[in-house]
């Protein structure tokens, strides 16, 4: 208690302050006491701020600069603040239905071989499972976009921070995401380049990556990112820039299209030399990366060193030539023969398998265009004007559709000639009327059914005679073959049908049963409301079947009178599950073998006398049907068959809204009103098939 307290000096100037037992510097002292204290106090004590900001110890500049605990402060709150505004935006943040875009696919048309015809939709997607993805096409993928995608949480907290700064400064976002979170944009957001978008889209990754596999992830992805080309998914970009499924891409063609991943217009190898060069480049540094990254080995890599040109892009709508009259005729079949509407179909993600035969169709289309440019000139004749050609191949076996010519152009001319009525049958119904003879028989005038042949005659007072002599003359009214002893002027049934003779026809109808005569062309094939009214006229060809329905009638003869119901399509998938209502309906009988027989005979005359044998030497023989001279009927025909094939040609002339118009002097006055023009489509493109499809099958 005795013990002095020693005063500490200043250092600077040697002066002491006592205050309250401190001992202070000068100037701080000083500073103190010329603060007044609050109420008027002259107290020297201040009240400390929670915030020292602008720091009051420092003068100038320096009162800005923050202490390194004002900075490590402000650090934790503002994680905490953000870490608290994640947790809060991450649990009210639902994982939202998948988008409409995302959710819908195009309608896929297969060719006879399993090829594909067309893709058809708004959206040009055809999902698949990724099972059926090769993997050297996800491993290229994965080494393109985002290496470490088995192993990350489905999102790139780096890729986040520098979007957001690219945002900020107005520059491209992509890039940076991974494939979670690209596939979280495609598949449940817009494309919308904003925070709020890529915030969301961070926070959803999070939990799509925590609630599906890697492998629906991927398989998500691929069926959703766009490629270029109007195709979205691997399958669509497959066919859009290879022409092949994508189960048949290698790797070389699965790295082509996974830098396409990058930016389509950037990348696509067909829009000029700079994008060639880098899609080039690209390729081959993903075959590269792929090597680094152990999904390829160094041998493998070697063997793709060529860059594998992708064809060229196409202009074509996808429904132009004889393509949209072949997907029209599909889609009317399956809406006949299943549940499916308009509705389900414009929907999408249908894989629709059809019987048409893609080199038939082509050489059909060939035929028709041939003949036209070559014999009908619409600027020398008028005659020649709106001249419109329908064709059809159904097979007999089975009754499938294996080709058709529909018109000019689909997107044209929107009318499927090849499957509309409103064109008259003409003389190429008169053999069903010989056939519901052959059948039935023919009533005589005191009722009693007599049998009817081939050889039976009419005579002068229109009686059915049980046999004739040979007769045959040619348009010239000359005889043609061998001559009898005794030319009657009466000929036979087989004659008659030969030549395209109106009046046998008449009476033999008439004899027949105008109802039997129907009931018989019904049977073989042609539509009931194709038919036309029973009068006089009706055995002469008034009814108006379609060129399908024509080639389908035929198709029973050739099939020794069995009737199968013409089909286009085999069968139709949605996420690999069959759609039913397919099966084919089983056949009925038409005609009585025999009675098939006996037609086919009497039509196996007709390409002699009317030049078509020779037209198509080294075809073997065949039977057929045709308009002639004698038809005034304003439509030409001609039906021809083997066993194998049945193909019906048709060609009038038509405007819209108007009947039909007249066809004398088409393609100048020789042309026997165009009837020469549909047998010279018929030999051409019969021709020209392959011998599997053309020819007898024994």
């Amino acid at each position: 208690m005795g013990e002095k307290r020693h005063r500490p000096r200043s250092r600077r100037a040697g002066h002491t302050v006592v205050h309250r037992g401190s001992v202070l510097p000068r100037r701080a002292a000083a500073r103190r006491l010329r603060r007044p204290a609050s109420g008027g106090s002259t107290s020297v004590s201040r009240r400390r701020r929670f915030i020292d900001y602008p720091r009051a110890d420092r003068r100038g500049a320096r009162r800005w600069l923050p202490s390194w605990r004002l900075l490590l402060g402000t650090t934790v709150v503002g994680c905490a603040a953000l870490t608290g505004l994640f947790a809060l935006v991450y649990v009210n943040v639902d994982i939202p239905r998948e988008n409409a875009e995302a959710r819908q696919q195009a309608n896929v048309y297969y060719w006879a071989d399993g090829s594909q015809m067309v893709s058809v939709g708004a959206v040009n997607r055809q999902n698949l499972p990724l099972s059926k993805v090769p993997a050297s096409v996800r491993n290229a993928a994965i080494a393109a976009e985002n290496a470490s995608f088995y192993s990350d949480p489905g999102v790139s907290i780096g890729g986040l921070a520098r979007a957001l700064a690219n945002m900020a400064r107005g520059q491209d976002t992509q890039g940076g995401s991974t494939i979670t979170q690209q596939y979280v944009k495609n598949t449940y957001l817009s494309q919308d380049q904003t925070v709020s978008r890529k915030l969301r889209e961070f926070c959803i990754a999070l939990k799509v990556d925590n609630q599906k596999s890697k492998d629906e992830i991927l398989q998500g992805y691929l069926n959703t990112s766009w490629f270029g080309r109007g195709a979205y998914g691997i399958q669509a970009a497959s066919m859009a820039y290879y022409g092949v499924p994508a189960q048949k891409l290698d790797p070389g063609r699965g790295a082509v299209l996974a830098a396409l991943l990058k930016g389509a217009n950037a990348y696509d190898p067909a829009l000029g030399k700079d994008n060639h060069r880098r899609a080039v480049e690209r390729w081959r540094w993903i075959l590269d990366r792929q090597v680094e990254l152990g999904m390829m080995s160094e041998k493998q890599r070697a063997k793709y060193t060529t860059f594998p040109e992708p064809r060229k892009q196409s202009t074509s709508t996808g429904l132009d030539g004889q393509t949209g009259y072949l997907v029209d005729v599909a889609k009317r079949y399956i809406k006949k023969h299943t549940d499916l509407t308009d509705a389900d179909l414009d929907r999408g993600g249908y894989q629709i398998h059809t019987t048409f035969d893609k080199d038939a169709v082509r050489q059909l289309e060939a035929s028709v265009t041939g003949v036209l440019k070559r014999d009908i000139d619409p600027r020398a004749r008028e005659a020649d004007r709106h001249v419109q050609v329908g064709a059809a191949s159904v097979r007999p076996r089975d009754g499938a559709i294996v080709a058709l010519y529909g018109g000019t152009d689909a997107t044209e001319h929107f009318t499927n000639n090849a499957d509309t009525s409103g064109v008259p049958a003409a003389s190429v119904f008169k053999p069903f009327v010989l056939a519901a003879a052959l059948q039935h028989g023919a009533t005589a005038d005191d009722g009693s059914v007599q049998p009817v042949s081939t050889d039976s005659f009419y005579d002068e007072t229109g009686t059915l005679r049980s046999a004739g002599p040979l007769w045959m003359a040619e348009r010239d009214g000359t005889v043609a073959g061998p001559q009898p002893a005794a030319l009657s002027p009466f000929p036979s049934l087989r004659d008659a049908i030969v030549t395209s003779a109106d009046t046998p026809l008449l009476l033999l109808g008439s004899d027949t049963g105008l109802e039997q005569v129907e009931d018989m062309a019904v049977a073989s094939g042609m539509l009931k409301d194709s038919m036309a009214p029973r009068d006089t006229s009706f055995p002469l060809g008034t009814s108006t079947p379609s060129a399908i329905r024509v080639a389908d009638a035929y198709a029973s003869i050739a099939e020794s009178g069995v009737q199968h119901e013409p089909y286009s399509v085999t069968k139709v998938l949605r996420n690999d599950v069959p759609v039913e209502g397919l099966q084919r309906p089983q056949p009925r009988n038409a005609m009585d073998p025999q009675v098939a027989a006996e037609v086919t005979s009497v039509l196996q005359g007709v390409p002699e006398i009317t030049g078509a044998a020779a037209e198509a030497a080294g075809l073997g023989p065949f039977a057929a049907a045709t308009t002639g001279a004698n038809d005034t009927m304003r439509s030409a025909w001609f039906v021809g068959y083997t066993e194998t094939l049945s193909t019906s040609v048709t060609m009038f002339r038509s405007t819209p809204g108007k009947p039909l118009l007249p066809m004398e002097g088409v393609g100048g006055e020789d042309s026997l009103r165009g009837s020469v023009f549909p047998r010279q489509i018929w030999t051409d493109y019969m021709t020209g098939l392959a011998p599997d499809l053309a020819a007898d099958r024994g």
